[in-house]
């Protein structure tokens, strides 16, 4: 842990993302058409405009609680990819959970500080703060009393030498809805496999994807008469954490596919090793 000051600090980006008020204006190119649109079909229109106003609101609140005379850029989601972040920028992400995620893949050192933009809406596992603890939020940061969490990230490498980082979790199987054929190795053991793919999750994304097999895992089993435990802190595991849990998805039994390894903690010294056995179509 490490606590910063207010002087490292150049420019705020502040990243963004639409709200569905702003895709369905997109789509329907006024506001009272949209509402027209979702009425017609039954839909409730009120919802997604009190989404959006909390949204802007939030947006305008974290924007007055800069310090005077600290550059503002407003990012827009669909942009964070082509973006050139400086050493010396603050990132503030205004939610969901998953725009953290999205963000994070991108900066290399330079803190997050995450905001709820609407508690009512979302979980924010990954959004410390809310409109109304922003101000006293970044009056620490910026006075040097806001601790920064260090969050441990995952890496692949592949064949041909490429370096692939993740926030939250990896893919690793086919592109589309098929099977995905392989040989996995893990800890002195191997097999060939066949599965709908393999989830590897840092102790950021552990509240997610990998949440929701232990989830469907433990109610199918539960539904066939099995005894599992939920996991301790219901597998939330700390983000600095120095290991990456990792679950093979549905892999089926046959004459020449195994299941044998399905789950397991990979470590620096016990790496997960897999080898493609399709031509193409496999995604990481």
């Amino acid at each position: 842990m490490r606590t910063t000051d207010n002087t490292q600090f150049e420019r705020v980006i502040i990243v963004t993302r639409a709200s569905e008020l702003d895709e369905l204006v997109a789509r329907f190119n006024t506001i009272g058409q949209a509402r027209f649109y979702l009425q017609q079909a039954g839909q409730n229109f009120d919802r997604i405009e009190t989404a959006h106003n909390n949204y802007k609101n939030a947006l305008k609140t974290v924007k007055s609680a800069m310090p005077r005379g600290l550059k503002q850029q407003v990012l827009k989601r669909e942009l964070i990819a082509r973006f050139t972040f400086d050493k010396t920028d603050l990132v503030v992400v205004l939610g969901p959970d998953g725009l953290v995620s999205n963000t994070a893949k991108y900066l290399d050192g330079q803190p997050i500080f995450a905001v709820n933009p609407d508690p009512d809406l979302h979980d924010g596992v990954l959004l410390p703060f809310q409109p109304a603890t922003v101000d006293d939020g970044l009056h620490k940061l910026f006075a040097g009393r806001l601790k920064i969490k260090p969050v441990t990230m995952a890496q692949v490498k592949t064949s041909d030498g490429q370096k692939l980082l993740a926030f939250n979790d990896f893919f690793v199987g086919a592109a589309s809805h098929v099977s995905a054929r392989y040989e996995i190795s893990f800890d002195g053991r191997e097999e060939v496999q066949s599965s709908s793919g393999i989830i590897i999750s840092t102790g950021a994304g552990s509240t997610g994807w990998l949440k929701s097999v232990y989830r469907g895992a433990i109610n199918t089993a539960a539904a066939l008469g099995g005894d599992i435990r939920v996991p301790e802190n219901d597998g939330a595991l700390p983000w600095d954490t120095d290991h990456l849990p990792f679950i093979v998805r549905e892999p089926f039994p046959s004459q020449v596919t195994g299941t044998d390894i399905t789950i397991g903690a990979i470590t620096r010294n016990r790496p997960l090793a897999i080898r493609s056995r399709m031509a193409t179509n496999g995604v990481i």
